[in-house]
């Protein structure tokens, strides 16, 4: 099956193309990409004033399967990342049970390939049962298909566990996702310590519980020569912090995710609990310090941390409700708008940051319109403008703190292996002749 996508902006930054383009897919693989392709044979479709890239890949996501089906699974979570122009998505342990062995990794690719349509990578557990005493059987993970080790939503507290872990992962060039908090200093805390805290009667979470275990595990980075990456870093210490490795030589990499890079702490004055998240919410200064690090390559990827939850765990007193964001449908068009539209970031900046920046980390063969590839491609529209409305989400998930907001630039088309899969936030079928 052919599919021909002509007259868009490709925007493909691992192979510098930013430029007015078409795009041949044969048979699920990139055949071409070239000026003015006059090969008609196929499915044509008009892209036109869109940008057409590789398939973003989120590398931190909340899929709940196993275990918490009711919060997410595979079907519907994957459905909201192709409606929110995800191609790939790795999904987190923290599962029931957790991915601390090959077959619950086993299970979640089997469960991906019959329930999920876009394509769904497994992370491992650090330690077994997230329980931060012993290792998993990392060899087992990586060989069932895991691409990385986290226990992300608990910090490993140990500091030998943790310089372990990094010793054995660097023997299969395995990154070690790091959740960093201090957890002594983080206990019952709602938001951000600062001003807003105190104002709010919140009890604070302070910057420097991140900061404290950020330092540490590079520190064991740099001891063992090994790679870690600092999931959701959130304040401007960690971006010092970061930086200041990097430029030494440390093997340390970082994501950021979109409500860090657009909210701050004044916005929970309302108590709603869609604003709770872990790490909090900061404030303004740190909120600048992390669009200071995108634009200096301090930041090498953009994550959505989608955490989705039933409602019960929302609607309810602030202190007692959980953590959480649900985000894959929203986390591209908060981009464009907060930060594409107001000039902030270029286009070839932001596409970097979904395919180039995730796929190095990972070291997956993935984010890019290389000749031979799988044809994974996301299609935005620039210009279109839309309300977020958590009743259409296909996620779950509602908790979201866009609610209500307009955002301009979206995600137009989803294709996985050279299949339509989303087209203007609604899913479509196999038939590619009756979308266009």
């Amino acid at each position: 099956m052919k599919l021909l996508i002509k007259g868009g902006r490709v925007v493909d930054p691992a192979n510098d193309i930013d430029a007015v383009m078409d795009v041949m897919v044969e048979d699920g693989m990139i055949k071409a990409v070239e000026v003015n392709i006059l090969d008609r044979e196929g499915t044509i479709i008009d892209a036109t004033g869109k940008l057409v890239c590789p398939g973003f890949i989120d590398m931190h996501v909340h899929l709940r399967e196993p275990g918490y089906e009711y919060k997410e699974d595979i079907a519907s979570g994957t459905r909201a990342a192709a409606v929110g122009g995800f191609t790939t998505v790795c999904c987190m342990p923290n599962t029931n049970p957790v991915i601390d062995t090959a077959a619950v990794a086993a299970f979640v690719r089997e469960r991906a390939v019959k329930s999920g349509i876009v394509n769904v990578l497994p992370i491992g557990c650090i330690s077994k049962q997230l329980a931060g005493k012993e290792l998993s059987e990392m060899a087992d993970l990586v060989a069932a298909g895991c691409v990385a080790v986290t226990d992300d939503g608990q910090p490993v507290s140990d500091a030998n566990l943790m310089r372990n872990a990094l010793e054995y992962a660097k023997m299969f060039d395995l990154p070690v996702l790091s959740h960093c908090e201090e957890r002594s200093m983080t206990r019952e805390g709602q938001m951000h310590e600062g001003y807003y805290s105190t104002i709010y009667g919140l009890k604070g979470i302070p910057a420097a519980a991140e900061e404290i275990m950020v330092a540490r595990d590079i520190i064991l980075a740099e001891l063992t020569g090994s790679h870690v990456h600092i999931c959701h870093a959130s304040t401007q210490g960690s971006m010092e912090l970061i930086r200041e490795a990097k430029a030494r030589g440390v093997h340390v990499t970082c994501e950021v995710t979109p409500h860090h890079l657009v909210l701050t702490d004044e916005i929970v004055g309302d108590y709603d609990t869609d604003t709770k998240v872990n790490p909090p919410l900061r404030s303004a200064e740190h909120l600048e310090a992390l669009r200071e690090g995108l634009l200096d390559g301090t930041i090498d990827c953009i994550a959505t941390d989608h955490a989705p939850h039933h409602p019960e765990s929302k609607d309810c007193e602030y202190d007692l409700a959980a953590y959480g964001i649900s985000g894959l449908e929203t986390a591209v068009a908060v981009i464009m708008h907060f930060l594409v539209d107001k000039g902030l970031l270029e286009y070839s900046e932001m596409v970097e940051l979904f395919t180039v920046g995730p796929a190095e980390v990972l070291g997956i063969d993935k984010g890019t319109l290389d000749i031979g590839t799988d044809a994974d491609i996301t299609i935005i529209d620039p210009a279109a403008i839309k309300t977020v409305n958590p009743n259409e989400f296909l996620s779950k998930g509602k908790n979201t703190p866009f609610k209500g907001m307009t955002l301009k630039g979206w995600p137009w088309m989803t294709i996985i292996k050279g299949r339509v899969v989303a087209q203007k936030g609604q899913l479509v079928n196999n038939n590619t002749k009756d979308l266009i």
